[in-house]
Order: structure tokens, then C-alpha cells, then sequence
């Protein structure tokens, strides 16, 4: 499989390695509509490829992500429209994750905010440098937790560290994340290249159906709560994107954009 096409993610498969970069560094690599489609796309056809093992997700430059790119919200006429075919798009986008039958890796190369740190609930195993950081901000938008957090992030960090993050918008340091079990590994950014890849090259030769058998007996026990919880998410969302909070959140995201060109 060629993987072309990509505008928004780097995509560039290495032996029985797919690596996926969020390439938008200049704008700390936010996620647009179009980068939600690619990720779908890219996960759904990784599931026919036959010479891929394993997914790692990435991002180019010093952050993983900075979440969603606000600035484009208001950028449609009908936004009723806008907000339900966005929502749509990113409802697939978190199904195209559960999906997925290749083992997913997170490896998280600096601040992941917003969906950088909810997907990471997502994959199958995460990873972080010591750099990074995660934050939900999600109240502070007027939103509510989004990707499957509101079911995973409780399974993992426990249900108050989880609406620390999730509710009160409280980070959540490398140090911390690999305490409480969010991420198996922190690495330093220097041990990159010489440990972290040859690691996950050497995860990728290991047999594809075994790898592909396991990960769903594992994923067995949590798969209805986490559909059950995308489903309600994005109900609840659509909500949130009509209500006073929402619009008062974006026109202060605005102002305050527009005081730092100043």
C-alpha cells in the first residue's frame, strides 16, 4: 500500500512500521477537520495491509499536538451544519481508533492537549518524553470530554485524577502520566533514535495475527463502555456547541489571539 495523498500527517511506512506525524509545527501541530479525515483514513486502510504490524503516532517539532485548531470555527455560514458534520467527522474518527486491528503506540514527543491527550486513552500502548505534557481543557471551552476520555480516562488514572484532568483542567506531567499508568514508558528525547525507534521496530516483526488476536481479547472487557461513551460524547457535545459557553469561550480565544498580534 502507497499511502500517498496525505496533506495533513506525515505518513511514511518503514518495513512493518506505519509512522504517522501530525505535521503542522508552525501552528503546534493543531488538528483541523481535514487532519480528522486523514487519521480516519489512514487507520481504516491500515487494516488491509497485510506488511504493516504496528501504528505509531507522532508529531513533527516539539509538540505532539495542541488539540483542536479553534481558529475555524467560525468559519462557515450555517454553523448548525458546520458543528454536526464536524462532529460526524470526528465521531468516525474515534471509531476508525477502536477499529483499528494493528497495535496502536502513541509516542508522545511533547505537550499533547486537548485530543493529543484523550487519544492517547485510545491507543494500545503510550509513550512520552520527558518534554511532554497532557491537558484536557475541555470546561474551560465550555465543552465536555471528548475521544472515549470520559469512559477511559477513569479506567486508567482512576476516577478523581481523572476529573482533575478531565473537569478542573489540571495537567498531567510525564512524571505524573507514568505514575498513574497513562503512559508504560518515559523516554529522553536524546535516547530517541538509538532506543525508542530500533524498540519499535524490533515490537513490529513480532507475529501479526498473534499481535492482532490479542489485542482484541484484551480490548473484550472495555469495548461496549468505550463505544457506549463516544456515542454520548458527541450527543453531548453537539449541545455544547450551541450553548452560551461555547460561543463566549471562542470570541476570549479570539481576543486574546488578536492582542498577541498586537
Amino acid at each position: 500500500m502507497s499511502y500517498q495523498g496525505y496533506e495533513n500527517l506525515l505518513v511514511e511506512q518503514q518495513d512493518k512500521l506505519l509512522v504517522v506525524k501530525f505535521n503542522n509545527p508552525r501552528r503546534k501541530n493543531c488538528i483541523n477537520k481535514a487532519t480528522y479525515q486523514e487519521m480516519t483514513r489512514v487507520l481504516t486502510e491500515v487494516n488491509d495491509d497485510e506488511g504493516v504490524t504496528v501504528v505509531v503516532f507522532t508529531g513533527v517539532g516539539e509538540y505532539f499536538t495542541a488539540g483542536n485548531d479553534l481558529s475555524q470555527s467560525g468559519g462557515s455560514g450555517d454553523m448548525n451544519e458546520y458543528f454536526k458534520k464536524s462532529n460526524a467527522i470526528f465521531k468516525a474518527m474515534v471509531l476508525s481508533f477502536v477499529n483499528c486491528k494493528k497495535i496502536v503506540i502513541a509516542l508522545v514527543n511533547g505537550p499533547a492537549i486537548g485530543i493529543g491527550a484523550t487519544i492517547v486513552g485510545l491507543s494500545d500502548v503510550a509513550w512520552c518524553s520527558e518534554t511532554a505534557y497532557f491537558l484536557a481543557p475541555f470546561t474551560k471551552l465550555g465543552l465536555v470530554p471528548e475521544g472515549g476520555s470520559s469512559f477511559m480516562l477513569p479506567l486508567i488514572l482512576g476516577r478523581s485524577k481523572a476529573s482533575e484532568v478531565l473537569l478542573l483542567n489540571e495537567p498531567l506531567s510525564a512524571a505524573e502520566a507514568y505514575s498513574f499508568n497513562f503512559v508504560s514508558r518515559v523516554y529522553k528525547s536524546s535516547e530517541a533514535d538509538s532506543v525508542i525507534w530500533p524498540k519499535l521496530r524490533q515490537y513490529a516483526e513480532l507475529p501479526p495475527n498473534s499481535l492482532r488476536q490479542g489485542k482484541r481479547l484484551i480490548k473484550e472487557g472495555f469495548l461496549e463502555g468505550l463505544l457506549k461513551a463516544n456515542d454520548s460524547e458527541c450527543r453531548q457535545l453537539l449541545e455544547c456547541f450551541q450553548h452560551p459557553e461555547f460561543f463566549q469561550a471562542i470570541m476570549d480565544f479570539a481576543s486574546r489571539k488578536n492582542k498577541s498580534k498586537l
